[in-house]
């Protein structure tokens, strides 16, 4: 198994390569307010810090950052992931922020940003787990389940790369939020949780050995913000995106978050 942290600073130098583009000349938002929801499940792109209770991680401090140069107020609100497109399609939130993966379904109903980061999916498991080591290996043992939220890019990868493409298999178990499912599995409920390689990796930091990562990444996916079809944001964020990428600032905030962070020190 490939060193995690190196896979995620591979998997992010290919959308983080600079663009030719400049801070400077970006749209001026006029200090208006903009509601911006998480879920603050995936850590560390957005939590809750056990010590001080505050929201923190990388999307936090790129947002921040975004509303800085574009001069636009930040109000930060949460829902569960279930609700999560559904209600920025619906035009409650401005903007939705939490490692949503860009795809054509989605596109149907919400508009996204450019790619901010590319992850991979990892195989998330007990530390003393023996039993399988791998995608395959899981798929062969039959008493093997896996904790999921309906409709994610893990529920479709269990389903169709790992299982028998039965999205009702009953191998397959079914959480409202993505922490529930990693509560599940310390609790030896499930066996597997899939989820992108920066919560994995946040949560086998903070885990004290009580969960690992096996086997190889599962195909990769472009993260980016969600917007109300059709939002006048896109534009101006994307701008501050490619500033971002362009300085240097998304460099550091990986240092800052997949390197440096240590969860619960």
């Amino acid at each position: 198994m490939r060193n995690l942290k190196l896979a995620l600073a591979g998997a992010f130098a290919v959308v983080l390569s600079p663009f030719v583009a400049h801070a400077e000349g970006l749209p001026d938002l006029g200090g208006k307010t903009v509601v911006v929801v998480t879920e603050n499940a995936y850590p560390p792109l957005q939590f809750v810090d056990p010590k001080t209770g505050k929201q923190i991680g990388w999307e936090y401090d790129a947002m921040d950052e975004i509303a800085k140069r574009l001069n636009f107020k930040v109000e930060y609100q949460n829902t569960s992931w279930d609700a999560m497109i559904q209600s920025v399609s619906d035009g409650q939130y401005n903007i939705g922020m939490t490692g949503i993966t860009i795809k054509d379904d989605r596109k149907e109903k919400v508009d996204f940003s450019d790619p901010y980061m590319r992850s991979q999916q990892f195989m998330l498991v007990r530390g003393d787990e023996s039993r399988f080591t791998d995608a395959k290996s899981f798929g062969a043992f039959k008493d093997g389940l896996i904790a999921a939220q309906p409709g994610t890019s893990p529920f479709y990868t269990a389903v169709y790369e790992i299982l028998d493409g039965n999205e009702q298999n009953p191998r397959i178990k079914l959480f409202e939020t993505f922490g529930a499912t990693v509560q599940a599995l310390k609790a030896g409920d499930v066996d597997l949780v899939l989820t992108d390689g920066v919560a994995a990796q946040g949560y086998v930091d903070a885990s004290e050995g009580k969960l690992k990562v096996v086997g190889e990444p599962l195909g990769s996916e472009d993260f980016g913000f969600i917007f109300p079809k059709g939002a006048d944001l896109v534009a101006p964020v994307n701008a501050a995106i490619a500033a971002l990428k362009a300085d240097g600032t998304l460099d550091a905030l990986n240092k800052k978050w997949f390197l440096d962070y240590k969860m619960g020190q």
